[in-house]
């Protein structure tokens, strides 16, 4: 069995732009490397989730994708950490245009990227995490069996604060400034939990 960070991408690793494909627009987060590294010290294996709207609507292709994720494993490398795999979802059941356009299972909240990668790697879901900056990203961790964390940067700040402000229990498990801050308070929980 193994443990599994699973990880969205944007927002969470690479600053929020909306419709990124261009490698010349991709930016790491501070801690975003440091932290990923710290994870796999720990012996996590990182899994990128990720639903990617804009191939649905036909703003770049799946092969601009692959491309960018290359950069960004490439530029993680030079800090020493980096993605094993990265699950993607290519649909919208609206605003996908033709065979993009469709209600899918991989799309989050759903779980179908995660199963993807349980047909790989056999998934320790007692000592596995969900990160990412939307309360969809979360709930799709949680909808797999899986705790979430909310990070602070893209929408995490004004998911949580809209929250507040509205009310509402917590929804995620645990809520984090930066990568390096999930990761921590991961490493310190397996610690308690494991020994």
């Amino acid at each position: 069995m193994e443990k599994i960070i699973f990880l969205d991408r944007d927002g969470t690793i690479n600053k929020e732009v909306e419709y990124l494909y261009r490698p010349e627009d991709l930016v790491i987060l501070p801690g975003a490397a440091e932290g990923i590294a710290l994870m796999r010290r720990a012996g996590f294996r990182i899994v990128v989730v990720t639903n990617q709207a804009g191939i649905a609507r036909g703003y770049y292709t799946e092969g601009q994708m692959h491309r960018l994720h290359g950069c960004l494993n490439e530029e993680l490398k030079k800090r020493g950490a980096w993605i094993d795999d990265f699950y993607f979802c290519p649909h919208h059941p609206v605003h996908g245009i033709g065979e993009y356009k469709k209600t899918c299972r991989c799309r989050k909240p759903d779980t179908g990227m995660f199963e993807e990668a349980a047909e790989k790697y056999q998934v320790d879901k007692s000592r596995s995490w969900m990160i990412g900056d939307k309360r969809i990203d979360v709930l799709a961790g949680q909808n797999f069996g899986i705790p979430g964390i909310l990070v602070s940067s893209g929408y995490g700040a004004e998911t949580r604060a809209r929250a507040l402000r509205q009310g509402e229990e917590p929804f995620y498990d645990f809520y984090a400034e930066t990568l390096v801050d999930a990761a921590e308070y991961i490493i310190r929980k397996g610690r308690e939990k494991h020994g």
